[in-house]
């Protein structure tokens, strides 16, 4: 079944698992979605915005300071997203999200949006089994955040459990699904 093409705000946040990100935007753009990006300061140290700008199409939004419209470019792509997906999620980004502070571009899109939103989570386990990060996601679940992942498998830190950013391969398909207005 063909899907329906969607502008897609895709949010990276500092996890090293912001690498698979790129993999995620450009399978996203290759099915015919409009992706724009948008970079915690965290994220730009695992991968840099010309990366996303290439494999996109669009500019990268890195800051809330570097405007180049009348109109705020973190409030536009709020106003105009089918879906917003953040992936990778940290713990940081989760607590910000549920607890509504907006102190960057990527946590005032998610307050100003009214599109449905994504979370991929990716963190240390115990971060991710922390009661501080289940209570966050508990809030986030209410206010209709859809959670996909994390997955079991050898984290980054080098201890082995959940935490690792969902499959980029399922993680892309569930997307599709929620584009074509199909549960994920």
């Amino acid at each position: 079944m063909p899907h329906k093409p969607a502008r897609i705000v895709l949010g990276l946040t500092g996890s090293i698992a912001a690498y698979k990100a790129a993999d995620l935007c450009s399978r996203l753009r290759q099915a015919g979605h409009d992706v724009h990006c948008v970079m915690t300061a965290d994220a730009q140290k695992f991968i840099t915005p010309l990366t996303l700008q290439t494999l996109s199409r669009n500019p990268v939004l890195t800051s809330l300071h570097e405007e180049t419209s009348w109109q705020p470019g973190h409030i536009a792509l709020a106003d105009s997203a089918d879906l917003v997906v953040v992936a990778p999620a940290t713990a940081n980004l989760i607590a910000k999200a549920a607890h509504g502070m907006a102190d960057d571009a990527l946590t005032c899109i998610l307050l100003a949006t009214r599109a449905p939103i994504v979370m991929a989570p990716a963190m240390n386990g115990k971060m991710w089994l922390h009661p501080a990060t289940r209570e966050n996601v508990a809030t986030l679940t209410q206010r209709k955040v859809r959670f996909i992942g994390p997955e079991k498998g050898l984290l980054a830190c080098g201890y082995e459990g959940i935490g690792r950013l969902w499959n980029i391969d399922d993680l892309a398909q569930k997307i599709q699904k929620l584009c074509a207005g199909r549960p994920a």
